[in-house]
């Protein structure tokens, strides 16, 4: 796997990782998609992305606007969750 795509799926494991615990603590989906929200706000003005598809990602949240900015944050907590609510939108 080349390096880029090692950095990806580690960043994404990392986020996996919040989600997941802050849905075994409880946390409603709007809590966790808010956090999200503000976490992507910081992101975008003090991380330089590490690799393309984090560049995608800061290029989408800098044209984005607020609401879209809140859709995509959601996306994302969705994308990196361990897969129930997935599944429960597939059912």
């Amino acid at each position: 796997m080349p390096d880029q795509e090692k950095e990806w799926e580690k960043w994404k494991g990392s986020l996996s990782m919040v989600v997941n615990l802050g849905e075994k603590l409880g946390f409603e989906e709007k809590t966790m998609n808010n956090i999200a929200f503000r976490l992507g706000n910081w992101l975008a003005e003090h991380v330089d992305p590490m690799n393309r598809e984090q560049r995608v990602i800061k290029e989408l949240w800098d044209v984005a606007s607020e609401d879209e900015r809140r859709v995509l944050a959601a996306l994302i907590t969705r994308m990196v969750s361990d897969g129930r609510r997935q599944e429960d939108m597939v059912h």
